[in-house]
């Protein structure tokens, strides 16, 4: 298959209607849409359903990385 680029997208569409522009944008976005949902990762069932569950949740309700950390080194004298 060939590479199209952007001089021949542009040279194709020079002369179009608005109406063909605006659904050739349309397209555009959309396909962009999606591909920022691909995930480059695979998760188990479980690791999903624990990131489902913590979706809403209230923030104030974590507690942050280097404070646990911290705690973890106080705790074990390292």
């Amino acid at each position: 298959m060939e590479t199209v680029s952007l001089a021949t997208l542009t040279k194709k569409l020079k002369n179009a209607p608005q109406s063909v522009i605006e659904r050739v944008m349309g397209y555009v976005d959309a396909l962009l849409e999606n591909s920022k949902e691909t995930k480059t990762y695979l998760l188990t069932d479980e690791q999903q359903n624990i990131l489902n569950e913590q979706v809403g949740l209230n923030m104030k309700e974590y507690t942050e990385a280097s404070k646990v950390y911290s705690n973890l080194k106080d705790k074990h004298e390292l």
